[in-house]
């Protein structure tokens, strides 16, 4: 009886083609996931506007509070959303540009005694605006959605239309109380195009 025959094993350049066809698959799928549109309903939703070689950015975190958001506030610990924000140049090849960064991080601390709350806005580590509010639902929109045509990137040397979009990511602090924040991942993303026209 004729013994089967088992395939040979691939030649070192049927491995590097094999690898190759898979990296083109895995790219085609990216490409396809990136050039999706922005979703309408994203938790956290970015407006970016040009104007005289500036870049302003508003952007807003749709999302109310939990009753353990409400507990880690009123627990005295100082609370704080980062947001972290890049603008970028889209390419058409792998990796898109950062043209620019930079950081916003809004905090509270809410004092027992006083029962007020006390807010801070700090861009790229310098403070940027400070308050004191007695409503939680004023805190609540300091730390989400006081953020309208702030000027992050001046003076940026953008391409006329050129394709750019500004890019958002934003997380909680302390890291160790993320268990409280409603999203699952560490960050959450949100991000809007826009073509520069003079």
């Amino acid at each position: 009886m004729a013994r089967p025959t088992l395939p040979s094993p691939p030649s070192a350049f049927g491995r590097i083609m094999s690898a190759h066809l898979m990296l083109g698959r895995v790219a085609l799928v990216l490409l396809f996931v990136v050039a999706l549109p922005q979703p309408q309903g994203q938790i956290l939703q970015v407006a970016p506007l040009a104007r005289d070689g500036d870049v302003l950015v508003s952007f807003k975190l749709a999302q109310e509070p939990t009753d353990e958001i409400r507990s880690a506030i009123h627990s005295g610990l100082t609370v704080s959303l980062v947001y972290k924000i890049d603008l970028r140049r889209s390419s058409a090849g792998w990796i898109d540009r950062t043209i620019a960064s930079t950081v916003v991080t809004a905090t509270v601390r809410y004092d027992n005694l006083t029962r007020r709350y006390a807010v801070r806005r700090m861009i790229d580590g310098r403070i940027d605006r400070a308050d004191e509010m007695d409503r939680e639902d004023t805190v609540w929109a300091w730390l989400t959605n006081q953020f309208e045509k702030l000027p992050l990137f001046r003076s940026i040397g953008l391409e006329v239309n050129g394709e750019y979009y500004v890019r958002v990511r934003a997380h909680s602090t302390p890291r160790n109380m993320s268990f409280v924040w409603p999203w699952q991942a560490d960050d959450v993303v949100g991000l809007a195009k826009f073509t520069f026209m003079r």
